[in-house]
């Protein structure tokens, strides 16, 4: 080596320790000026010697032009979601299940703080960072690897130092939540109200455009919470733009190849910490229930002193053998939970009562409020649910009310403040005709919602368009708000399957559309084509069929024919499907219009069959509950067994239960089923049952 690659050398090692003391450990030991010089000295040396320079150089964080869009990328695992506790009471039911899937008297978390930010998959390979996937829909995210880079808090290599010295192998994966601190979106939101000043002063200076519509700036829009601004900014298209923020990143999960790298979660924290990445100092290892709910009052007191977002905290089993054997439900891991604090509010005025209009038709009243804080976030609306919430909360225009806001649970109205109700408070009548297009709403017998029956509604398909789009549904990227107003406005989309007739010279007929968006629009259209049948399902938007029943349908049918064919006795037959979602399918199928739009999707090209899991029908018919721990199998080797047969596994007791198998520590539901006569087995008699039936 060189005295001049030696010296490059050392001036990027300097700059990397003094980065990390800065933006990880948050103890900066030279000032910014010195930084600077560093690198501006490094700087000059790599323009001087072009050959030596490398990706992982502190001057590479940002480099290169604008990206058009980002690439969509399959993670290499799902990022799944967390069921929730929202008190002591769920937390320890929580538990009492843990203990028993898990066969022990107690069980050791490790307790973290539930940062309110956005998950973020970081791939390195020899160490290097060579990609950065924001969660998208959990299966398939966007590769935001260019931004990522900026984040000085994410390293970009790993010294073959701190490699060893955390056990860490070369190629490996790292999760964690990407975090805008209260101090960085306070300066960002005052930066974005001057310049909405500035550009109203300009606007009504300008003679010529007096009584003009001022137009809407929505890159000037305060932000509502750091959570919606740092997604706004990862998901900037200019890296410059986002290196001017300072986004964090916090790493809390890691993995391999082969993976998990270490057998217990407390060890891989401390790996991620030992290797440079930013880890929360606030997290405990303990070793029971009461520990995590004395944790948890502790970060509860801090939030208001932290100076980053959290909305709860997460408790994960700590034994990554236990995580194994305790397994999945159909969309989270059994062995962690978030606990949601406790919602917060604050007292304001209403100012008006509007109402939305649904993609079901539903109307949906809704508080227009005096804009408020609440946690960090601006509030200026709140939904008041449907007109017997109203008339229980005897709310009036003009009352100031107490508005609650808890995680991501939209904002409501919880009380009304009478003694503070003004004299010229005023009733709201609910609306007789649709706001949206003048139709007669109507109120089913038993149901507190009007709704709008016109299936050619305009904002039903608004709505409609905007959930089909969803990352949870076809996941069009592009296909927003925005655009969707647009082509319902001009009559360019009328249902949903006219999505897939639209071109190129449709597209740039809309306002702030260029080629190249209109293009990659296409694009995503085009992809979501291969959406499985569950996607296109939920996509539909059936009322009740949310992500859970609509893989639950996929899976039972196979196809949309025999789904749309399928008679009351084989729905209710299907796991979770009762007498109310069956009729809705039903009712759904019935209607032409539907049936329609299903023969335009399939001409489309969408897809209409689901891979089939090879089943038999030996124990068709027959539902079973599994509660205990069963001596050799777990829950989910019952469960699937059970299914491979034919029969369905239910999480309650009724009945209509054919059989509960019972293990060690069984609880509520064996009683249940001892005092209903069901049938119960253990777990040699449902391998001699699965054995007769074969």
């Amino acid at each position: 080596m060189d005295d001049g690659h030696k010296v490059i050398e050392a001036l990027r090692d300097k700059l990397r320790h003094h980065e990390h003391l800065y933006y990880v450990l948050d103890a900066p030991e030279v000032s910014d000026a010195q930084y600077d010089a560093w690198m501006r000295e490094l700087r000059a040396l790599e323009e001087e010697h072009p050959e030596l320079r490398t990706e992982d150089s502190p001057t590479q964080r940002v480099g290169g032009k604008p990206k058009d869009g980002f690439v969509k990328v399959a993670h290499s695992r799902p990022m799944l979601s967390l069921d929730n506790a929202y008190d002591e009471a769920e937390l320890r039911e929580w538990d009492r299940r843990v203990r028993e899937l898990a066969g022990e008297k107690t069980v050791a978390y490790v307790c973290e703080l539930k940062m309110d930010g956005l998950s973020l998959a970081l791939t390195y390979e020899n160490a290097q960072l060579v990609r950065g996937v924001t969660r998208g829909d959990g299966v398939i995210g966007e590769d935001v690897t260019s931004n990522v880079r900026t984040i000085r808090s994410v390293p970009l290599s790993i010294s073959p130092a701190k490699l060893h010295a955390s056990g860490l192998p070369a190629n490996f994966e790292v999760r964690g939540e990407v975090v805008l601190p209260m101090a960085a979106f306070q300066k960002l939101n005052q930066e974005r109200e001057q310049k909405r000043l500035a550009f109203l002063k300009n606007w009504h200076t300008k003679a010529h455009r007096l009584g003009a519509k001022i137009p809407r700036r929505k890159d000037l829009d305060l932000f509502a919470n750091p959570r919606n601004a740092a997604a706004g900014i990862l998901r900037t298209l200019e890296p410059n733009i986002v290196a001017q923020r300072r986004l964090d990143f916090y790493a809390y999960f890691g993995l391999s190849e082969s993976g998990y790298i270490f057998p217990q979660q407390s060890e891989t924290l401390d790996a991620l910490n030992a290797a440079g990445f930013r880890v929360n100092p606030k997290r405990a290892l303990v070793q029971n229930i009461d520990d995590a709910w004395e944790f948890i009052n502790q970060a509860d007191a801090l939030r208001e002193s932290l100076p980053y977002e959290i909305d709860g905290v997460v408790i994960k089993v700590n034994s990554r053998a236990l995580q194994d054997k305790l397994g999945f439900t159909g969309r989270a891991p059994r062995w962690a939970i978030a606990y949601k604090f406790a919602a917060r509010s604050a007292a304001t005025q209403v100012q008006n009562i509007t109402v939305q209009v649904g993609r079901t038709g539903k109307l949906t009243p809704v508080a227009e409020l005096k804009q408020v804080a609440i946690g960090g976030t601006r509030v200026s609306r709140a939904t008041l649910h449907n007109a017997d919430e109203i008339t229980r909360l005897d709310l009036k225009i003009g009352d100031w009310v107490t508005v609650e806001r808890g995680g991501d649970v939209i904002p409501k109205v919880v009380a009304v403040l009478r003694e503070k109700r003004p004299s010229d408070a005023r009733d709201f009548i609910f609306p007789t005709h649709c706001p949206e297009c003048d139709s007669v709403v109507v109120r089913e017998e038993g149901e507190v919602d009007f709704r709008c029956i016109n299936v050619n509604c305009p904002a039903r398909l608004r709505e409609s368009l905007l959930h089909f789009a969803a990352r949870s549904a076809m996941n069009i990227e592009g296909l927003g708000e925005a655009v969707v107003n647009q082509l319902t406005e001009r009559g360019l989309v009328r249902n949903l399957a006219d999505i897939y007739q639209l071109d190129e010279a449709a597209l740039l007929s809309l306002d702030r559309i260029g080629e190249k968006t209109a293009q990659s629009l296409l694009q995503e259209i085009a992809r979501s084509k291969q959406a499985p049948l569950d996607r296109v399902l939920l996509g539909l938007g059936i009322r009740f069929v949310g992500e859970r029943t609509a893989q639950f349908l996929a899976d039972a049918f196979g196809s949309m024919d025999r789904l749309m064919q399928a008679s009351t006795e084989e729905l209710e037959r299907v796991q979770e499907i009762g007498p109310r979602i069956s009729m809705s399918i039903q009712e759904f199928f019935q209607v032409p219009a539907n049936r329609e739009l299903i023969e335009k999707l399939r001409q489309a090209g969408l897809n209409f069959t689901a891979e089939q899991k090879k089943i038999s029908s030996k124990l068709s018919g027959l539902t079973f509950v599994l509660t205990g721990t069963l001596p050799t199998l777990t829950r989910e080797e019952a469960k699937e067994r059970i299914e491979r047969e034919g029969g369905n596994v239910s999480g309650s007791v009724s009945k209509k239960t054919s059989y509960v198998v019972a293990g060690n520590e069984a609880g509520s539901k064996l009683d249940k089923a001892r005092k209903l006569g069901v049938p119960i087995l253990n777990e040699v008699e449902l391998m001699e049952l699965l054995e007769r039936r074969r």
